[in-house]
């Protein structure tokens, strides 16, 4: 089912702050970040989605990737406890614009789980456990929202849907290193190089997939699959290992 709404929120002044081991992160700018969040809800709007926009957070560099703070499916929502101590208190407005609509539940020590680890398939989630995710968070998740919980383990890497994201049609784009992973094998898998496997975390919308601007060959292959894609630039958002998906929570 298409989303109708959307969750976010921009950069706070803090931004440049951000937990990132991102080579550029010393280059962040402000000033282009919040004008690259500004097209990307411009782009969000004109797909048809209400967007719900949450203050700025400058108590919280990392704030305006809201995806990880909740995982939402059906008529529950599950609040994260996020694995950076840094990032604990980002999901308190969040939790309220949610209550709206759900009804929600915490995630209590010691689990630890992140939006951006949780890929949603029609009939199943796929959690990462990943350095920002452990098994109870996934295990205090599945019970929550009810609904069967794959996981694939990787302690190597931030956050699953770097390497992988469900566009719909029964299509998943990957990352080529996960081309083999059995849990996916039902799918038509759309294999992007790895030195492109930034483009992996894109946020589709319908038939519509928004991608970085910077890849070509993987906007290509997302079109020739039978998807719009709308490609934007988010270079300020990368340098600090965020994405498109991490940007809104959608519903």
């Amino acid at each position: 089912m298409k989303a109708k709404k959307a969750i976010v929120r921009e950069p706070s002044i803090s931004y440049t702050q951000c937990v990132s081991s991102h080579p550029l992160h010393h280059t962040v700018n402000l000033e282009k970040a919040k004008q690259q969040h500004i097209n990307y809800c411009d782009v969000l709007s004109s797909l048809g989605l209400e967007l719900i926009k949450l203050p700025p957070k400058k108590e919280y560099p990392d704030s305006c990737f809201v995806e990880d703070t909740a995982v939402v499916f059906g008529k529950r929502a599950f609040i994260t406890r996020m694995g950076v101590q840094s990032r604990h208190g980002e999901d308190k407005e969040v939790e309220e614009a949610l209550k709206e609509y759900f009804a929600t539940k915490r995630a209590t020590e010691p689990a630890t789980i992140e939006g951006g680890d949780v890929l949603h398939l029609p009939n199943r989630l796929i959690c990462g456990i990943t350095q920002r995710t452990n098994e109870l968070g996934t295990e205090q998740m599945k019970d929550w929202l009810q609904i069967k919980v794959d996981t694939i383990n990787n302690p190597n890497i931030v956050h699953l849907k770097s390497y992988m994201k469900y566009l719909g049609k029964n299509t998943m784009i990957i990352s080529d290193e996960y081309e083999n992973q059995p849990l996916i094998q039902d799918l038509t898998l759309l294999s992007i190089p790895k030195r492109e496997s930034y483009s992996v975390n894109c946020l589709s919308i319908g038939s519509t997939v928004i991608m970085s601007n910077n890849f070509s060959n993987a906007q290509n292959i997302v079109s020739d699959a039978g998807f719009e894609v709308i490609p934007i630039e988010m270079s300020e958002f990368e340098k600090c290992q965020g994405s498109l998906t991490c940007l809104s929570i959608l519903f």
